[in-house]
């Protein structure tokens, strides 16, 4: 754990000397941004993390997959920078995301966002931490009147059967960091109805479980990490009886 913080911490400040001086970026092939800070913290977390250790696999956005990682029973999920597009613009919503996935779950996880100087922290079976302080969700929150990190224009959409009640809504780039709000009780709940990536929601899924809450995906089917195909419909966050209450209305959803 003490590497994982340290190295998180690390790429956090090597991130941040990049941070609104423009730095330069390419589209990738899926159409998202990357940029030369992405690069350069994913290069930092790797050999910080890994060690040249056999013993674990690696899972990050921007290195090549190596499907040996499937043969691991540990393996490290990494984004070495959520919500590039934030990042790119100079928002303040943008975090560096690291967990150890342990036989599909998150067994120890980092997200910190260098901007705000919050660093979130959770060990399986051990709590979520910010600045090493104990979180948790807030519970119990009814639907009505509650505060979601999820975008406005997605809940008013003609696809619901039903309409959403009045309540509060948010955005924020990055899912890990959206995520990270509700483990800390910033947040009620989050709803992102695209599809997520394995390096996008390791590291925060645990942050949410050791906080008390729940992560799944928009059907209510749970979330297995490092599988061959490292992709997931949807996320759902809560506290336990709003999640209930958002499975109700997302369960109905086409995507």
């Amino acid at each position: 754990m003490d590497q994982l913080l340290s190295a998180v911490r690390e790429a956090g400040a090597l991130a941040m000397s990049f941070f609104g001086k423009s730095p330069r970026s390419e589209l990738k092939a899926d159409g998202t941004s990357v940029s030369e800070a992405d690069l350069a913290a994913d290069a930092l977390l790797k050999e910080r993390l890994l060690n040249a250790n056999g013993a674990y696999g690696w899972l990050s956005e921007e290195s090549e997959d190596d499907l040996i990682r499937l043969n691991k029973s540990r393996v490290w999920v990494v984004d070495p920078i959520d919500g590039t597009r934030a990042f790119l613009n100079g928002k303040p919503e943008w975090t560096i995301c690291a967990a150890l996935v342990e036989d599909g779950h998150s067994l120890l996880a980092a997200v910190y966002n260098p901007v705000t100087d919050e660093f979130f922290h959770a060990v399986r079976g051990g709590g979520a931490f910010l600045n090493d302080k104990p979180i948790g969700v807030r519970e119990p929150v009814k639907l009505e009147g509650c505060r979601l990190a999820a975008s406005k224009t997605q809940l008013r959409s003609k696809q619901w059967s039903i309409q959403w009640p009045e309540l509060e809504t948010i955005w924020v780039n990055s899912i890990a960091y959206r995520l990270a709000l509700v483990a800390a009780g910033k947040c009620d709940g989050t709803v992102s109805l695209s599809r997520k990536s394995d390096w996008d929601i390791a590291a925060a899924h645990l942050l949410v479980d050791e906080a008390g809450g729940i992560v799944t995906t928009h059907d209510a089917s749970p979330l297995v990490y490092n599988l061959e195909a490292p992709r997931h419909s949807s996320v759902v966050s809560a506290g336990p009886a709003l999640h209930s209450a958002l499975i109700e209305r997302t369960s109905q959803a086409t995507l």
